[in-house]
């Protein structure tokens, strides 16, 4: 099949980007170098749109909460990602968390079986002549990322990223261990406000489990990685802990709201495990990403209270991202200046987080399709998520300073006055719906959108 525009990297962007394109009428190739005999040091399948470091999109709260409002803002124009996370989701409290197995085979039979996408197992190694989406995400194939270096004129920035391990369900002591959400949030959602797998510690243990994770053995840098720094947003556990002794207890391993049944009074930490399939059969340790060997995390990992008979299905890892200085490089629709025909999509922009992804995803998805088709489509406003994301990617950060950025209330035009701080997050919320709605309301958008987005969702 001939086809109108290329798009390369079939994750959560590159998907979200390919559907977008097809269900405006366009013939979409898009090309994924796994299963073509080519692999990643993060990927463990072949399948589109796979999650690797963790199984959840995070809070799904659109009242409050500035992720919640960009989950709100992609159901409404039709996201193919977010449609098959509500299928598959997952017992999360006030998050939304999915079966990624199933999610991700969903989202490829989706991909695989619409009339106007060609998917095509393949490597991509130079920068393609014709209209392009490029959504390779931060494990860019090195012949291609050399490629977008050579154009740019800069190295790309890089940084690590880490993943948690997973656990089988069924190796839990929950003699020790029970079930809650923190502050019992989540007891009118699926899961009952029991969410989570809660092990305490006692000063003793968290203690020697400090000092265990300074002690273990570290996965060792190669040449290349030794001046790659972290990112804060997915920092090794035991990066966290060198940074003091009550780093984790701040942090993933918080005791906060999290009342132990057996003593009614919070332990002096506490590490939570969230459902990571369908079947509830296993489990991944939250915020538990990790460079330590394999063998040092079996063996400090199995002294958490509850986890001592541990049986991991997978344990964690470290890989090295790469991203591009987008607010130089890009403009406001996400073309590269140099080349327009080109459009960047997904963390290989510098937007952290599965969510986010997605939403640059789509938003290079519908500005490629409005050009393809002779239309013109405005960025969507900055009171809204997606705006707010796109215009901190396409010129709002520091360039020198750049690092990846998960949407949040920060990114937002402020809200002036004097407000409560609990009220002034229900009002990002309300004003970034209205701008939604007033931007899908408008001329030229609304003409891209309306076949293709349900009707706004109410704000109450």
């Amino acid at each position: 099949m001939t086809h109108d525009i290329h798009v390369i990297g079939g994750g959560l962007a590159g998907s979200e980007a390919a559907w977008q394109l097809a269900e405006a009428g366009l013939k979409v190739r898009l090309s994924e170098m796994r299963g073509s005999g080519e692999e990643t040091p993060a990927h463990q399948t072949d399948g589109l749109a796979e999650l690797v470091c963790s199984n959840s999109f995070r809070s799904d709260d659109a009242e409050a909460n500035a992720v919640g409002l960009l989950h709100q803002e992609l159901r409404t124009l039709g996201s193919l990602i977010m449609r098959q996370a509500d299928i598959h989701r997952v017992p999360a409290g006030s998050a939304l968390a999915v079966d990624r197995d199933n999610f991700s085979a969903s989202v490829t039979e989706a991909i695989d079986q619409h009339p106007n996408i060609t998917l095509v197992r393949e490597r991509i190694d130079a920068l393609p002549d014709g209209p392009t989406i490029i959504a390779t995400g931060p494990l860019t194939a090195a012949s291609l990322a050399a490629g977008i270096g050579a154009e740019t004129g800069r190295e790309a920035l890089a940084f690590f990223d880490a993943l948690a391990p997973i656990v089988h369900r069924d190796s839990i002591d929950m003699d020790t261990a029970w079930f809650a959400s923190r502050w019992d949030k989540g007891a009118d959602v699926e899961g009952g406000g029991k969410d989570y797998i809660n092990c305490p510690m006692d000063k003793d243990q968290y203690l020697a489990f400090h000092q265990g994770l300074i002690d273990g053995e570290k996965t060792p840098f190669k040449e290349w990685e030794k001046d790659t720094p972290y990112f804060d947003g997915c920092m090794p556990i035991e990066v966290m802990a060198e940074r003091g002794v009550d780093t984790l207890r701040y942090g993933p391993m918080k005791p906060v709201g999290l009342d132990n049944p057996k003593t009614g009074r919070w332990p002096h930490a506490v590490v939570q495990l969230r459902q990571d399939n369908a079947q509830g059969t296993l489990w991944n340790i939250v915020g538990f990403q990790t460079k330590m060997k394999h063998a040092d995390q079996v063996r400090l990992f199995r002294t958490i209270p509850g986890l001592e008979n541990a049986e991991f299905a997978r344990l964690g890892g470290l890989h090295r991202n790469t991203f591009i200085r987008s607010p130089e490089l890009l403009d406001e629709t996400l073309r590269l200046k140099s080349r327009p025909h080109i459009r960047f999509a997904g963390q290989i922009t510098g937007c952290e987080g599965y969510i986010e992804s997605c939403g640059i995803g789509m938003l290079a998805g519908l500005f490629a399709a409005a050009e393809l088709t002779g239309k013109t489509l405005t960025p969507p406003p900055y009171a809204t998520a997606l705006g707010a994301l796109l215009g901190h990617i396409t010129g709002g950060a520091e360039v020198e300073t750049y690092q990846p950025m998960n949407v949040n209330f920060g990114l937002f035009p402020p809200i002036t006055g004097r407000t409560k701080k609990a009220d002034r997050k229900r009002m990002y919320t309300d004003r970034g719906r209205a701008a939604l709605a007033e931007w899908l309301n408008s001329p030229r958008p609304q003409a891209e959108l309306a076949d293709n987005s349900p009707e706004l969702a109410p704000s109450a």
